[in-house]
């Protein structure tokens, strides 16, 4: 069985995305620029030991994706403990409603945004009374 184990964000401006991720998110980085012979900073998401996995940012090597267009690549989702609050964050640096925040009926509140960079990102926050 294939289980994701690593992630690659496509960036335009590493030092504006790693703002983004670590002001919204609490990432930290290592810069793993030596290795990968381009721009390239490992993303720490959280302690090891807790349900996740790490990733990182790297230089996009094309055209970003254009705000409206359809969805044509892999979709992250973080998991977030107050919604409301991570939503705000998003906002204030720079991020974009892509959809907004909806129920899974008895299960979460889920939504997308737009990063800085024109990735989209999901948000996930469980809640059994969600409706």
């Amino acid at each position: 069985m294939g289980r994701p184990l690593h992630f690659e964000i496509y960036v335009d401006d590493m030092e504006r995305a790693k703002k983004f991720y670590e002001e919204v998110f609490g990432w930290k980085y290592e810069d793993w620029s030596e290795y990968a012979g381009m721009p390239y900073f490992g993303a720490i998401t959280g302690p090891e030991g807790e349900p996740g996995i790490n990733g990182a940012l790297m230089k996009r090597q094309g055209a970003a994706p254009q705000l409206g267009q359809a969805v044509n690549s892999f979709v992250c989702t973080m998991g977030v403990e107050e919604y409301d609050a991570t939503e705000a964050k998003i906002l204030e640096h720079g991020g974009k409603v892509a959809l907004p925040k909806y129920a899974l009926p008895g299960m979460a509140w889920q939504g997308y945004y737009h990063d800085t960079e024109g990735n989209i990102i999901g948000i996930h926050q469980p809640d059994s009374n969600a409706k």
